[in-house]
């Protein structure tokens, strides 16, 4: 089961969803979880059974936040589990955390270590918590109260990010800077501190997702996926597609990509 929540409309611009993911596992059978390069970051609470690190990451507690990254991860469980989380426009790290997003990225801190004690109580209550409704409401409350400590985000910023994310990538950076009357060098730099990574690395991996949803539509025609997402030709989508994810291309539409439960 995947579930998704709205939030509300005060964190409509800083938290694209909320989700639950639960997944009956027989026994004590070990399953595995894949996590891809994302241009975005999660909140993650595991209130039923918890992951542990194979590969490309380190910790494993109970909660944590999911930074910016750009490679993919690997974590195993045994037996059945259930994760609630906040998926998070990249310009929400500084805003809810006071920390510029390019310090954690390609991290999973435990909440403890950016939240304080906060952190500890916020996970008690998420875990403990009966239903999902609750969950919402409960990291809703908290998220606004950060929210409302904190000074206002670079909107020039935000307005960058949320068209790449409505181009799926497929953006003149360049152009895109003077739009909001920038150099180059400046919106790089700032959008880097905001968002994490460099605009460029931003606009790939964004690119890469648009591809990942068409897990369960893909025709077998990889040159006009790879054109469809914006790439000038199948090597580069290969290239791209591998480093992020660890599969060929092929591999992950064809095949049985670990942890794909979710996407069904």
């Amino acid at each position: 089961m995947f579930a998704t929540f709205a939030p509300p409309p005060q964190l409509s611009g800083l938290v694209r969803m909320f989700w639950a993911f639960e997944h009956e596992v027989p026994g004590n059978t070990p399953y595995v979880y894949r996590s891809m390069a994302d241009g975005c970051a999660e909140l993650i609470f595991h209130y039923r059974n918890r992951f542990s690190p194979l590969s490309g990451t380190e910790g494993a507690g109970f909660s944590h936040l999911h930074a910016q990254t750009s490679r993919y991860s690997r974590f195993l469980t045994h037996g059945s589990f259930g994760i609630f989380g906040a998926y998070l426009y990249p310009t929400a790290v500084p805003l809810f955390f006071g920390h510029s997003a390019s310090s954690v990225v390609n991290s999973m801190p435990d909440l403890q270590s950016i939240m304080g004690r906060d952190g500890i109580d916020l996970e008690e209550r998420i875990i403990t918590a009966r239903f999902h409704h609750q969950r919402v409401a409960i990291l809703s409350d908290y998220l606004l109260a950060l929210l409302s400590r904190r000074k206002p985000a670079n909107g020039a910023v935000q307005l960058a990010v949320q068209t790449i994310l409505r181009a799926n990538g497929m953006v003149n950076i360049k152009a895109l800077a003077g739009s909001i009357s920038l150099s180059t060098r400046q919106f790089e730099r700032n959008f880097k501190a905001a968002a994490g990574f460099s605009p460029k690395l931003f606009t790939r991996i964004i690119r890469f997702h648009r591809a990942l949803d068409a897990y369960g539509q893909y025709d077998g025609n990889l040159t006009g996926l790879a054109y469809e997402c914006g790439y000038y030709d199948q090597s580069h989508f290969i290239h791209d597609f591998r480093e992020f994810s660890g599969y060929l291309p092929r591999e992950y539409f064809l095949g049985r990509p670990e942890g794909i439960e979710y996407r069904e």
